[in-house]
């Protein structure tokens, strides 16, 4: 029988795009992740296949050993850096219709080419009830537009919506998927876990409260 599905959302750390992996303050925000998902009670932690996410996760992994047996990481393409879905001009509001096809024509092939099946599939394997007997309690960490894509569609949005979701480096979004009854967004974009210092990189400063 079916049961609640928690879902653990996380954009990586802050990356070093010139040496690759994460930032210092990246690997700080890392380390404060884990901890955030420690007593969390997850059993599984997947990741995209960048080096940024793969850091990312095998931190919060080292934190969420120091509970009982360790978890692996789980290299998964799914929670990969793609556009999810690619909208016509026609199914987004006049007033928002420039802004959005610019930004999602602005976007490079390796992003849009496989990102509407990476998509789709992203839905399948972490959307929904449990297919077991029991709460399952999964982590991902992923990028933004994955984050934004599995928000919107657990809030029923359009699917283009995903464009308007930026969460930031290390925030923590949960959705709760309970046989029977809609998806619940728990949280979205939480920097809580983050000291002051820390929050809100990798999104630009209009996006910051």
């Amino acid at each position: 029988m079916p049961a609640t599905r928690y879902l653990y959302l996380a954009r990586h750390a802050e990356a070093d795009h010139e040496h690759g992996g994460l930032t210092r303050v990246g690997h700080r925000q890392a380390v404060l992740l884990g901890e955030r998902l420690r007593g969390a009670g997850v059993r599984a932690l997947h990741h995209g296949p960048s080096e940024r996410t793969t850091r990312t996760a095998h931190l919060v992994a080292d934190r969420l050993a120091l509970d009982g047996p360790g978890i692996e990481p789980v290299p998964t393409p799914e929670a990969g850096d793609y556009a999810p879905y690619l909208p016509t001009r026609k199914e987004v509001p006049p007033d928002y219709a420039e802004t959005v096809m610019d930004f999602v024509g602005s976007l490079p092939e390796k992003e849009r080419g496989p990102g509407p099946e990476l998509g789709r599939r992203c839905l399948e394997r972490f959307t929904g009830p449990s297919a077991e007997d029991r709460e399952s309690r999964e982590a991902v960490i992923t990028h933004a537009y994955p984050v934004g894509w599995l928000t919107g569609i657990a809030l029923g949005a359009p699917p283009w919506r995903w464009v308007t979701l930026a969460p930031a480096n290390a925030a923590l979004t949960v959705i709760r998927y309970t046989p029977g009854r809609a998806a619940s967004v728990l949280v979205f974009n939480d920097v809580s876990h983050l000291e002051p210092d820390l929050r809100w990189t990798g999104t630009p400063p209009p996006l910051r409260p």
